[in-house]
């Protein structure tokens, strides 16, 4: 750690506490140089991955347009705030366990997706149709026969 004072890059530790909610520590430091001291707090720095969009460019990952998307989907749905919340913070703990620096907005769209399974099954139905493009009617119900899971075997009447 730099002296603020000297510049000196030589410093020494002399006290160290945990804050009382444990989210922060508070360090006490003597520089070794000018032998003033200072104090430092160190915390915890949670960094979402950027987003690399289709066509390549990059942006900032933005909870309210993940929120916006969702709730769009959702709409006029029998799904809760708080299921929504519950989403939001299941993706968001995925992106950040991931621990990478950048992450492809297909990646996102497929969590997005896997709430939305598990909440409604019309809500999904409506961002696959945006999200994956459907290009006819084909593939619409394609994404439908998915949802419903595999079929029981037809059986043969034996008269």
């Amino acid at each position: 750690m730099k002296c603020p004072f000297c510049g000196n890059a030589d410093t020494q530790v002399v006290d160290s506490r945990v804050s009382e909610e444990g989210d922060t520590i508070r360090r006490r430091r003597r520089c070794l140089s000018c032998d003033k001291r200072f104090t430092t707090y160190e915390r915890v720095e949670l960094a979402m991955p950027s987003v690399v969009k289709r066509d390549g460019n990059r942006t900032e990952y933005d909870a309210r347009k993940l929120r916006g998307s969702l709730s769009l989907a959702l709409r006029k749905r029998p799904v809760s705030t708080e299921e929504l919340d519950g989403a939001v913070t299941r993706i968001e703990e995925t992106l950040l366990a991931s621990g990478v620096r950048e992450i492809p907005s297909e990646k996102i769209g497929e969590l997005v997706m896997n709430e939305l399974k598990r909440l409604d099954k019309v809500a999904y139905v409506r961002f696959a149709s945006v999200y994956k493009s459907f290009e006819d009617i084909g593939e619409f119900v394609e994404a439908i026969r998915e949802m419903q899971g595999p079929r029981p075997p037809n059986k043969l009447r034996k008269d």
